[in-house]
């Protein structure tokens, strides 16, 4: 079982930047993809970003673009997302997730946090 917390979600302006922060606790975190995915209001929970245990993989929605950077700290059990060049179109509730295998799909992911609220201003 692993319990996942995200912080770090906010107010920003269009252009700003924002680093998401997912803190783990429970056993074996390491062994776990690691994905961040995000739900706006009225809209499915869609995917952003996934990588591997061993952080030589990642997937990017393409949506990205490159703004984002997921990484992650299996000693200190943490992942991030920092997100640059943020829009209105980023504003969603952002939920970081851990699962068995590198996906893209949410039910893929067995463990989620609650969520961090994310909000651009144009």
């Amino acid at each position: 079982q692993v319990q996942l917390v995200e912080s770090g979600g906010g107010l920003v302006q269009a252009g700003g930047s924002l680093r998401l922060s997912c803190t783990a606790s429970g056993p074996d975190f390491s062994g776990y993809a690691l994905g961040w995915f995000r739900q706006a209001p009225g809209k499915e929970r869609e995917f952003v970003a996934v990588l591997s245990w061993d952080t030589y993989t990642t997937y990017y929605a393409d949506f990205v673009k490159g703004r984002f950077t997921i990484s992650r700290d299996n000693v200190r059990s943490t992942a991030s997302l920092q997100m640059n060049s943020l829009d209105s179109e980023d504003t969603a509730v952002y939920y970081c997730a851990a699962g068995r295998a590198m996906a893209r799909e949410p039910s893929v992911f067995d463990f989620w946090g609650q969520g961090t609220q994310v909000t651009v201003s144009s």
